[in-house]
């Protein structure tokens, strides 16, 4: 498996409220993509910050996935250029289910 992370800068003028209906009104879009298997939004405490955390069943389909008009999209919804990080991700815990799942 394979995770990345996308950070973005939030506008000041732009209200925890406001990301959370962003959010909502666009979390449809990651349903049904080949390979993904979770995906995590995240405000930041000061919600200055919005994390997106994709857990990816293998690398390429990931890098498959970012293209230059994705990048484009989420620039342009949140204002901001995001930020990159990505890790193999070689065991899965679901706590409250009780399931390991390793790559």
């Amino acid at each position: 498996m394979h995770t990345v992370m996308w950070i973005f800068k939030i506008p000041t003028d732009t209200t925890k409220d406001m990301l959370r209906q962003i959010i909502k009104d666009s979390a449809h879009t990651y349903l049904n993509i080949p390979g993904l298997i979770r995906k995590y939004y995240g405000i930041s405490e000061d919600g200055r910050a919005l994390t997106g955390i994709y857990l990816w069943e293998t690398k390429e389909q990931a890098e498959a996935f970012y293209t230059p008009e994705w990048i484009a999209l989420v620039t342009k919804r949140w204002n901001s250029l995001p930020a990159r990080t990505s890790w193999e991700t070689p065991m899965v815990v679901e706590s409250a289910a009780g399931i390991l799942t390793s790559s």
